[in-house]
């Protein structure tokens, strides 16, 4: 069967997510294939921002705590996030960053298992996550060490030592997604506690928290939450078992985390639940950002949002293959739709510049080190039609070599 680009602009006009596309600006000319990165702005954030910036903030000053509900923003927009992790109200709240949000789950957790000193995680995990397990062992100087195996040897990793495994729920470069239920399971039968970062699928795959019994979660709201550059955190903290939110204290005591702020008391007492995980003030600009971006997540039922995200990537892997073959790409993402998650990766000995020429030509991924071309697809915005024609440019790029030229030889900071 001859494949056009005209079949893929049928699927769009059948598209049942295409009219949420619209409430996202995109720049005219693009392809955005990078809201695993960064998700794009949607069109009421601007207004929204304004609104607090120009009315609550400008009108009506510090009243707007209470009046406007600001100090409730955090439990509130985490009410919103748990709908779309399987979590329950009362056990995500808003606060900070990823990292420091891992720092908080991962002390309480090895707090929980004081006899066992190792925390497992994949050897790809995501590096800032393994930086923080490494600084909380170098800090809690209790003889903590990281173990680091590869994917397919977690289970067997999970011995009487381990305290916690530790997981990113979808792996960043190749997007393969880790089975969350077995492996909890598995860290249960082996008396280990779970943590899995959801940075990668949070608003992307189906995430069930309390389906899984997962124990801890963290993860970002600035990528397919669509909160913004830098936007706030959100951290999880099963009910089901009163240890997690209440039994060990989160290890930074904050203002906000105290169970009567407006005590002033000397001494920290940490509220009861989810509240406790919260440090410092909430950045009121950047939740009233996160908190369009969820808002507008919610309106789409998730088991479309994955349909479509599967559409896309399988789509991307055969035209790739076939458009591209013998120009040097490898695939890295699991072929398998079960096993991945909403981006695709290929391999390419020039994969930096070959991006960079992508990017000058309007079609926006990233590239991850060492030799990896990635691209995000983000259902809620992306179409079937730039799936055609992102290949078609990848092609002409790779044919032509346009990838060449100097300019795109020298690596920028952020990549």
């Amino acid at each position: 069967m001859n494949i056009d680009r005209g079949m893929f602009e049928a699927l769009d006009r059948a598209d049942p997510l295409a009219p949420l596309r619209d409430q996202f600006l995109l720049p005219h000319g693009v392809i955005y294939l990078d809201g695993n990165s960064l998700g794009a702005l949607p069109r009421a954030t601007p207004a929204r921002v304004a609104r607090v910036v120009e009315q609550e903030w400008g009108g009506d000053l510090i009243t707007s705590w209470n009046r406007h509900g600001w100090i409730q923003t955090p439990q509130r927009i985490g009410d919103k996030i748990a709908r779309l992790i399987g979590a329950d109200p009362g056990e995500v709240v808003v606060a900070e960053s990823t990292s420091i949000n891992l720092f908080k789950v991962l002390v309480v957790a090895l707090k929980m298992r004081p006899g066992r000193r190792v925390i497992v995680s994949e050897a790809e995990n995501f590096p800032t996550d393994l930086y923080i397990a490494e600084g909380v062992a170098d800090l809690l100087e209790q003889g903590h060490t990281l173990r680091l195996v590869e994917a397919g040897q977690l289970v067997r990793a999970l011995d009487d030592e381990v305290a916690v495994l530790m997981l990113t729920h979808v792996n960043f470069r190749t997007g393969a997604i880790h089975d969350m239920a077995g492996l909890t399971a598995a860290a249960h039968a082996a008396g280990a506690l779970t943590i899995w970062d959801l940075s990668h699928s949070a608003g992307a795959v189906p995430v069930d928290l309390n389906g899984a019994e997962a124990d801890f979660a963290i993860g970002c709201g600035y990528k397919y939450l669509n909160g913004g550059p830098g936007a706030p955190a959100f951290v999880y903290a099963a009910l089901r078992q009163h240890g997690h939110q209440g039994g060990a204290a989160q290890p930074l005591y904050g203002w906000l985390g105290h169970a009567s702020p407006f005590e002033f008391a000397p001494g920290y007492r940490p509220a009861a639940g989810i509240r406790q995980y919260i440090v410092s003030s909430p950045s009121i600009l950047a939740m009233a950002a996160l908190e369009e971006g969820v808002d507008l997540m919610l309106k789409a039922d998730p088991a479309v949002l994955r349909a479509k995200s599967l559409a896309l990537t399988d789509a991307f892997i055969q035209l790739v293959e076939s458009r591209c073959a013998g120009l040097g790409l490898v695939l890295a993402t699991p072929r398998d739709p079960a096993r991945r998650g909403s981006q695709v990766s290929f391999a390419h000995e020039n994969s930096y510049a070959v991006m960079q020429a992508l990017i000058e030509r309007g079609v926006v991924g990233d590239f991850r080190a060492p030799d990896l071309i990635r691209f995000g697809f983000t259902p809620l915005y992306v179409r079937h039609v730039d799936v055609w024609d992102a290949v078609e440019i990848l092609r002409e790029v790779l044919a032509t070599g346009a990838w060449k030229r100097p300019e795109f030889q020298t690596r920028a900071e952020v990549t």
